[in-house]
């Protein structure tokens, strides 16, 4: 079994102005960069703490990279290895909008997506794909002992890559995954075990 933290970017000015990201590749803010240093540094404390360097992966979209290449130099970590399967799900003509509007459009049941939009479906067997391409990588290049692996990632795949392992009761209503926030797993080869996770409210 893999120990996996997932890790969710920092801000970036389309988060401040509640915009759909998706697939369109904007950075990190001043803010964003300050919260992934303080994320790094309670990775810092915990793996100091036990004596290990984890191996640190993330999405290739430069909000993720960023943080991750942040939270790599403050544990002494490896550069760390793109996985573009860690990407957010793809909202299609529906990135740029304001949160509120594509919720008034597309959020209720029964409603129509995004025209591009990547469903919940697929999107979940991305992400469970992705734990399990990784956690297979690390046990090739580190047999016969498994590392933890920290993995930088984006909210609506770590909120679905969540509701997976919970069966679908995580997160709860009126909660959302916050920049910076950890979110601990067990990959196992045919399961995905939650142990922890951070939410906030909406």
């Amino acid at each position: 079994m893999t120990a996996l933290t997932l890790i969710r970017h920092g801000e970036t000015d389309w988060n401040l102005e509640r915009r759909i990201q998706g697939a369109t590749d904007i950075p990190l803010n001043d803010t964003g960069r300050a919260q992934a240093r303080a994320a790094a540094d309670e990775l810092a404390s915990e793996f100091d703490r036990r004596g290990v360097t984890p191996i640190v992966v993330s999405s290739d979209l430069q909000r993720a990279h960023e943080t991750a290449r942040i939270i790599a130099a403050v544990l002494d970590a490896d550069a760390p290895i793109l996985y573009p399967e860690l990407r957010e799900r793809r909202y299609g003509a529906a990135e740029g909008m304001l949160v509120a509007d594509y919720r008034a459009r597309h959020g209720g049941p029964g409603q129509p997506p995004a025209d591009g939009e990547e469903e919940n479906a697929l999107l979940r067997a991305r992400g469970v794909d992705a734990l399990r391409r990784i956690a297979a990588d690390v046990r090739r290049t580190t047999a016969p002992t498994d590392v933890p692996v920290i993995a930088v990632s984006h909210g609506g795949l770590i909120g679905e890559l969540i509701r997976h392992a919970s069966g679908d009761t995580l997160p709860r209503a009126g909660e959302r995954i916050g920049n910076a926030s950890a979110h601990r797993f067990v990959v196992e080869r045919d399961s995905l075990r939650l142990l922890s996770y951070s939410a906030i409210a909406a």
